[in-house]
């Protein structure tokens, strides 16, 4: 890579954009911002990347498809997700796209460095012994399927086998990120 200290953080946050940015700044990272799928495309024509911190959901479409245009580009590009409501099926398909780390915010520059630097699993990872509720079941399963239909609120409730007003309404409660 040519500068190893190249990072894109695609956010449609302006504020939190372009905090994260001037505390990557202060640390020395050449950082270009993008608020699309669209604009890291455009930026991947022009710039070598080391690093991205990507948000999950974006106005424009899923931070999946940046993670997967990124790697695409380069998979030595060390890829963060980042998002306000994590679920176990877009971390797992974050990881199975090419991101190397999947964080829940809030998280700061700290976190997100250290996911850069983590390269492996770790095993010392406490297991917990409380079941999953029926609410994050449904939330999950919800996520995972809005996350297949590329967030087609009406397949999304085809496949669920549920009204689209429904599923609006409980998408309105528990916003997707």
């Amino acid at each position: 890579m040519a500068d190893n200290r190249t990072l894109v953080i695609v956010e449609d946050d302006e504020t939190f954009a372009k905090t994260l940015k001037r505390s990557f700044e202060r640390r020395d990272y050449t950082v270009h911002l993008c608020d699309s799928v669209e604009g890291l495309k455009a930026l991947l024509r022009n710039v070598q990347l080391s690093f991205a911190v990507v948000d999950l959901k974006l106005v424009g479409g899923s931070g999946l498809e940046c993670v997967k245009a990124l790697h695409e580009h380069d998979p030595e590009t060390k890829i963060v997700v980042l998002t306000g409501f994590a679920s176990i099926a877009t971390a797992v398909e974050a990881i199975k796209l090419g991101a190397l780390h999947y964080l829940a915010k809030p998280a700061n520059t700290d976190d997100i460095e250290e996911a850069f630097d983590r390269t492996g699993g770790d095993t010392a990872v406490p297991l917990t012994e409380r079941p999953t509720s029926l609410k994050n079941l449904e939330w999950e399963r919800i996520h995972e399927t809005l996350v297949d239909t590329g967030f087609n609120i009406s397949e999304t409730a085809r496949r669920l086998g549920m009204h689209r007003r429904t599923l609006a309404r409980k998408l309105e409660k528990r916003r997707v990120t």
